[in-house]
């Protein structure tokens, strides 16, 4: 005989329409006693996402764009209750858990609507589709769960960070700049160091991947912005714009620069358009949405193209000085040929068969103007000393 929570599940996840919810939530309201079946039930669909390849950022992500905040919650609270039975968890998963929204208490506002929104996300959850992993699951050989974290990461890490987010707060365009110039400078210097260390121990030869959301509205700019960042630090990125995600590949130093790097250049663009966007309106003007479009792929273009400039006088620069003696001799270029190589490849392996999509154009010449002068004004220090190949 099926037990209630079968019967509830029968008819939500199998049944399409709010019917199907409208039954399933009917019979969960009234038995309880069900209740820890429900939770288990739910831990095991997330565990299918884990086997898929879904991170949990993945999942939250995708939910609160499916469904809403509420149900983000809700998968928050299964998530943070399936991980509790790993001893171990993959590289990245801990800062993901540390930032997962907060759970709605059980059975609120009333068991119907609870259950109703816990089964619409399960049918969330059993639709999600298998997905390129970029990195071990939970529960997985301990190994291959943990690598050796490089000498002084973290602190140079929490620098970082430190230096571009006061870089995004301050009102004062000189102290941005001369912020994070030092910011870029750290982490070009993290990279090739790494790069060097590397080759000299033959150790870490093996790239890495990470995903990053890229959220609605104008997500194509979004993308772009992000793929120039990826470039410009030896990585390469590929969007799923159906799932709202690029997938990035590269060596983990160069990982974690792409993760700084384009949400402070994200926040900075985003910041200036909302000024110009007021400037426009100011003057009569209504047409925020073409505007916005085309001011965010100027940005996004032109940070491409500054990028592209300075990369070739940081790797020269870095080259001699390898050359000089401050890394031991040891030629630059054939280091980072061989890792760029190496990404390449890993690239390949990870998406054998990729599209192209040609990018509508911009239609608004204002937006393209005042989003090519913010990039022009967006502070990166690539200037000074790029990650750029």
């Amino acid at each position: 005989m099926e037990s209630v929570i079968d019967q509830a599940f029968a008819a939500a996840l199998y049944t399409e329409g709010d019917a199907g919810l409208d039954a399933g939530a009917s019979l969960l309201a009234a038995a309880p006693q069900a209740d820890a079946e429900l939770v288990r039930r739910g831990e095991e669909f997330v565990r299918r996402a884990w086997q898929r390849g879904w991170l949990p950022a993945d999942v939250v992500r995708l939910v609160r764009r499916d469904l809403d905040e509420h149900a983000a919650g809700l998968a928050a609270r299964l998530i943070a209750s399936e991980v509790r039975r790993y001893d171990e968890l993959p590289p990245r998963w801990r800062s993901q858990l540390d930032e997962l929204p907060a759970a709605p208490p059980a059975n609120r506002p009333d068991r119907f609507s609870y259950a109703s929104a816990f089964l619409a996300l399960c049918r969330t959850l059993l639709a999600l589709p298998a997905i390129e992993p970029v990195g071990p699951p939970p529960g997985a050989a301990r190994e291959a769960l943990t690598r050796p974290p490089a000498a002084g990461e973290p602190r140079m890490l929490t620098r970082i960070r430190a230096l571009l987010a006061k870089a995004e707060a301050t009102g004062y365009p000189e102290e941005a700049e001369a912020l994070t110039t030092k910011a870029q400078e750290l982490m070009a210097r993290h990279s090739i160091d790494e790069a060097l260390l590397a080759a000299r121990t033959h150790g870490d030869r093996t790239p890495g991947a990470c995903r990053i959301g890229v959220d609605a509205p104008y997500e194509t700019a979004k993308a772009i912005l992000l793929d120039a960042v990826a470039s410009a630090n030896r990585c390469q990125a590929v969007w799923n714009s159906d799932l709202g995600f690029a997938t990035v590949i590269g060596f983990e130093a160069d990982l974690e620069a792409v993760e700084l790097l384009h949400t402070s250049l994200l926040v900075q663009g985003t910041a200036a358009m909302t000024r110009a966007e007021a400037g426009q309106r100011a003057g009569g003007r209504k047409r925020t949405k073409t505007f916005r479009q085309s001011f965010l792929m100027a940005y996004a273009q032109r940070l491409g193209s500054r990028l592209a400039d300075g990369t070739a006088r940081a790797t020269a620069e870095a080259e001699s000085d390898a050359d000089g003696g401050a890394h031991g001799g040891t030629g630059l270029l054939p280091v980072l040929a061989a890792r760029d190589l190496a990404v390449t490849e890993a690239a390949e392996q990870m998406f054998p068969r990729t599209t192209t999509t040609r990018v509508r154009g911009a239609t608004d010449l204002d937006g393209w103007t005042h989003g090519t002068q913010a990039a022009d004004r967006a502070r990166m220090g690539g200037e000074a000393r790029g990650i750029g190949r």
